[in-house]
């Protein structure tokens, strides 16, 4: 294949929700420029883009797959990414090397929660944006009414440049070339001068074309003004400009399985859609930034990972300076690992074509490096360069995963790696406390789709459960307990006498005046707590030297597993006030046992309360749908923290305990049509009410009783 360099590059993703044709636009792509044959279809799943198993069982998009295409003296970089909202991970690691987006939206159904979904992200990234409404040519689409809600969605800066001359029909018209083209059923298009019937419309239209993009251009206002037009030529440079600053979005029509509007579209990300050294400057971390120089020193990031049956990992990349060959040494910026670059592929789905050099601003990919992995960065050794990352979305979703059969937890968790290092956005967490591996996702899908990849590629049958909520116990009150632990089996015995106050530890410890602090030591929890320990043993009466430790060991035995409901106990003081030992019986294992039993019943006399996480939750819905959540969140046991406006939408700022999150994504897809959005993270622990404390001590009791 011919090697591309950056003037000669167009890198575009096309984004938006699932059904509104994207790989079927990537297949007509791709038919029209030669690179296939026929055109493949969902239904049979033989398209180019979509070949994974895990795709052609649900008939849907899962994986952002790289295309490619040569046409009109360009190579055009197509990313065709999956348009479920749970997948939306895939669509910011595309974003985040791409030049263009390509917003594409189904002429039945209008803007959905995938588009929406995808335009957060685009403007996260600041990548130049353009619509195509597709499928056209069916008879319910209106053309009017989709543009109103474009532009009631993403602002008036969406530009129509095309319109369809009439309903049903394979003819648009261009009011950037002011022509009509009809596609024939091939998708060869020629064009003729406009129908008079849309003569006047179009004009209207081109008249507000060169309007909009005058008046985001101060050079071209002014030519606007002199010559009260602009060229062909001035538009397309000032369409670009805008795009790039966020400023124009153009509209576009396409039927994509009709084979209309595409090789027009083509032309127009060839001849408008910025080149890889027409957008700013890449930046780096530390807050630099980079060209893409072909001759400068090769730094290549690595955007996304696929693992692919009889070959091995592929490493997707985007070169931002310099070159890649066969053979070249580089260095990971991350690892400070060496890598040895082996053969490099232009890809296009499944297949892949040897390539023996690549430019900056070109996407390729890369098999079999060993230490590297989705985010890092290669450079030459001694460079600094070390490329901004991706920020994946934090998960909405989380569950807990157990294997079917036993025996199988390394092959799960073999499994679990390769799928993270494949998607990021699914997230693992072992939590070790409550003996629980925990799975972070976008949504149910996103889990089932690693449930059947876990089974069908790694052999690993699994069960998904509601995952256990990270609750503590601790003492609202001061209180004081003894103890005296003996034991006589002939010889020497074992003897230990303790008396313990215990108190939350929430503030500057005031002594009774029966108690002197000799000593203290805070012990810090696994569990991200702390444990104050004060000795105030007066006169001798335990050697504090030889058994404080002792102590502290048997009193965090217990806080291991609270008292009250066996959860961890945190955030506590415990002072040895008094007690006794003997000579000869007295021992560590005695104090040991002495303070673990002397503990427990202080701690049960202190008003004992079980604490659960709290998190603040951010939810974004359309207006409409404010009552039917906030009802909702009314039942979650949720404290409304304020409303905010952002858009079209909503923002409801809450706090919600974590027991009440489970699932919640789903039930807010399901009250707003797909249309909410939510985000939480962690913000403290309090005291959960006492009925629901009650319920949960029970429970644990019930467990215990069976397990006895």
């Amino acid at each position: 294949m011919k090697v591309y360099d950056a003037d000669h590059i167009r890198n575009v993703a096309l984004v938006g929700h699932q059904g509104s044709g994207k790989t079927m636009l990537a297949e007509a792509m791709l038919l029209d420029t030669g690179a296939i044959k026929r055109m493949g279809s969902i239904m049979e799943g033989n398209t180019v883009s979509d070949y994974h198993p895990s795709e052609k069982e649900r008939g849907m998009s899962v994986f952002a797959s790289l295309l490619h295409v040569e046409f009109g003296g360009n190579k055009i970089n197509v990313i065709d990414t999956p348009g479920y909202p749970d997948f939306i991970g895939e669509v910011s690691a595309s974003l985040h090397v791409v030049d263009s987006a390509i917003f594409v939206i189904n002429a039945s159904e209008g803007v959905q929660v995938g588009t929406e979904l995808a335009w957060r992200a685009a403007v996260k990234e600041s990548t130049p944006s353009m619509f195509v409404i597709n499928q056209l040519d069916k008879p319910d689409a209106d053309f009017r009414d989709l543009v109103e809600q474009i532009q009631g969605r993403f602002g008036r800066g969406a530009t129509v440049i095309q319109i369809p001359a009439g309903n049903g029909s394979r003819s648009i018209i261009d009011v950037l070339l002011m022509t009509q083209i009809t596609y024939d059923a091939n998708g060869k298009m020629s064009s003729k001068p406009i129908d008079e019937n849309f003569r006047e419309e179009a004009e209207l239209l081109h008249n507000e074309l060169i309007e909009n993009i005058a008046e985001n251009d101060e050079g071209l206002m002014e030519l606007f003004f002199e010559k009260g037009t602009l060229t062909e030529q001035e538009m397309r440079a000032g369409l670009r400009a805008a795009m790039i600053r966020h400023q124009l979005f153009p509209i576009f029509l396409t039927s994509a399985t009709e084979n209309i509007g595409i090789a027009r579209l083509m032309e127009f990300v060839g001849n408008v859609c910025p080149t890889p050294n027409q957008m700013p400057a890449a930046k780096t971390v530390g807050g630099g930034t980079i060209k893409p120089d072909s001759d400068g020193e090769p730094v290549a990031f690595i955007y996304h990972t696929m693992s692919e049956q009889h070959v091995g990992d592929y490493s997707f990349f985007r070169i931002h300076s310099g070159s890649l060959t066969a053979g070249m040494d580089l260095v990971n910026a991350n690892t400070g690992a060496s890598e040895r670059l082996g053969q490099l592929y232009t890809i296009n789905g499944h297949d892949r074509d040897p390539v023996e050099k690549m430019y900056s601003g070109d996407l390729g990919a890369l098999v079999k490096l060993k230490n590297t992995h989705t985010n890092d960065t290669l450079h030459r050794k001694g460079s600094h360069v070390v490329m901004e990352k991706i920020e994946f979305p934090s998960p909405t979703y989380k569950t807990a995963v157990v294997t079917v059969r036993e025996g199988e937890e390394d092959k799960l968790a073999q499994g679990l790696h390769q799928l993270h290092e494949e998607d990021p956005s699914l997230t693992i967490t072992h939590d070790q406390n409550l003996h629980q591996l925990v799975l972070g996702a976008q949504g149910e899908v996103q889990l089932e789709i690693a449930k059947f990849r876990l089974k069908n590629r790694f052999g690993v049958d699994i069960e998904y459960r509601k995952p256990r909520v990270a609750y503590l116990e601790t003492v609202q009150s001061r209180a004081r307990a003894k103890y005296r632990h003996k034991k006589q089996t002939g010889g020497s015995g074992q003897f230990a006498d303790i008396h313990l106050l215990v108190e939350p530890a929430d503030a500057e410890f005031v002594p009774p005046d029966d108690i002197k602090v000799r000593g203290e030591h805070t012990e810090k929890t696994a569990w991200g707590s702390s444990v104050h320990f004060i000795d105030g043993i007066v006169g001798g009466v335990i050697d504090m030297r030889r058994f404080f430790g002792a102590i502290q060991k048997g009193v965090m035995e217990s806080c291991a597993q609270g008292p009250l409901s066996g959860y961890p106990v945190g955030d506590i003081r415990v002072v040895v006030t008094d007690g006794a030992m003997h000579a000869v019986d007295s021992n560590e294992a005695a104090f040991k046992s002495a303070a673990r039993a002397c503990f427990q019943d202080a701690f049960r006399q202190a008003t004992p309360v079980i604490l659960e996480p709290i998190y603040g939750v951010e939810v974004l819905i359309p207006d409409s749908y404010t009552g039917d959540v906030m009802g909702d969140m009314n039942t979650r046991r949720a404290r409304i923290q304020g409303m905010d406006a952002e858009g079209v939408f909503q923002k409801i700022i809450a706090q919600v305990p974590e027991a009440e999150l489970y699932r919640y994504s789903t039930s807010l897809r399901s009250m707003t049509q797909g249309r909410g959005l939510h985000r939480s993270t962690f913000d403290h622990y309090e005291a959960m009410p006492r009925h629901i404390q009650d319920a949960v001590v029970a429970e644990h009791e019930a467990t215990v009783a069976v397990e006895h």
